[in-house]
């Protein structure tokens, strides 16, 4: 798993590529809250899942966890580009229904809060 983090007209761009999964959450989680503590500012963040190529319940996990803490810091989290294989865990989970997705990084930018 690779993470690349970004901040665009106050809103952060996590991006995700490979695997999130239980071998590689413990290291996603601390890449995270590190950025988090830097950006304290950014209030709305995009996942930006296009290269993610799989996702387990522990990578569904840590993305629940960010929701939680982003949401108690008046923000929220979009997710964008997610992926067939993916999908398919936020539908069995009903994850989908706690998560905005959208099909494109911009649509996901240009939506309102």
């Amino acid at each position: 798993m690779n993470v690349r983090f970004e901040v665009r007209e106050s809103r952060g761009i996590i991006t995700i590529t490979g695997a999130l999964n239980a071998a590689s959450v413990d290291s996603f989680r601390t890449q995270l809250f590190r950025w988090m503590g830097e950006n304290d500012a950014v209030r709305q963040i995009v996942l930006d899942l296009a290269a993610m190529d799989f996702i387990d319940s522990a990578g569904l996990g840590v993305i629940i966890a960010i929701l939680k803490r982003v949401t108690e810091q008046n923000g929220d989290i979009r997710i964008a580009n997610l992926q067939r294989k993916a999908r398919v865990v936020f539908e069995i989970t009903r994850a989908y229904k706690i998560f905005e997705i959208f099909d494109s990084l911009e649509e996901a930018l240009k939506a309102k809060a």
